[in-house]
C-alpha cells in the first residue's frame, strides 16, 4: 500500500500539479496587487470613488463586483498569454520537427495509443519509401 503512494506521489503530474499551484497562487498576489494598486484607483477617480470597493448605489456594492471581474480578465489574459499561447506555438512547432500531422492530433484526442501506434506507422513508412 505504501508502495503505491509512493509511486504515485512520484509521478511528474503530481510535482507539476503542485508547483503550477504555488505559482498560481504567487501569479494572483502580482495581479491583485496591481488591480488594487493601479486600476482600482484609476477606475475610482473615473467615478469620483476612493476606489472600485467604494462604488455602490442604494446599498449594493457593485464596485467590489467590479474589481472581481478585472482580476478574473486580467488573470485569464495573463494565463493566455504567458503560459497557453507560448505553449501552443511551442508545441506547433515540435509537431512540425517530428512530422506529426493534424490527423495524428485528432486520433491522439480520441487514444494516446493509436496516435503512437500511428507515428511508429508512419516513421516506418518513410524509413521504406526511402
Amino acid at each position: 500500500m505504501l508502495t503505491g503512494f509512493k509511486n504515485f506521489f512520484m509521478k511528474g503530474n503530481v510535482i507539476d500539479l503542485a508547483v503550477a499551484v504555488v505559482m498560481g497562487a504567487a501569479f494572483g498576489a502580482v495581479v491583485t496587487s496591481i488591480v488594487e494598486g493601479l486600476l482600482t484607483p484609476l477606475i475610482g477617480m473615473l467615478f469620483n470613488a476612493k476606489g472600485i470597493e467604494e462604488m455602490a448605489w442604494e446599498g449594493f456594492k457593485y464596485g467590489s463586483v467590479i474589481s472581481a471581474v478585472i482580476s478574473f480578465l486580467l488573470i485569464g489574459a495573463a494565463v493566455y498569454f504567458v503560459v497557453i499561447l507560448p505553449m501552443n506555438h511551442m508545441i506547433e512547432r515540435r509537431n512540425r520537427r517530428l512530422g506529426i500531422n493534424e490527423d495524428v492530433k485528432e486520433e491522439a484526442a480520441e487514444d494516446p495509443q493509436i496516435a503512437l501506434l500511428t507515428e511508429i506507422r508512419d516513421a516506418l513508412r518513410k524509413e521504406n519509401s526511402v
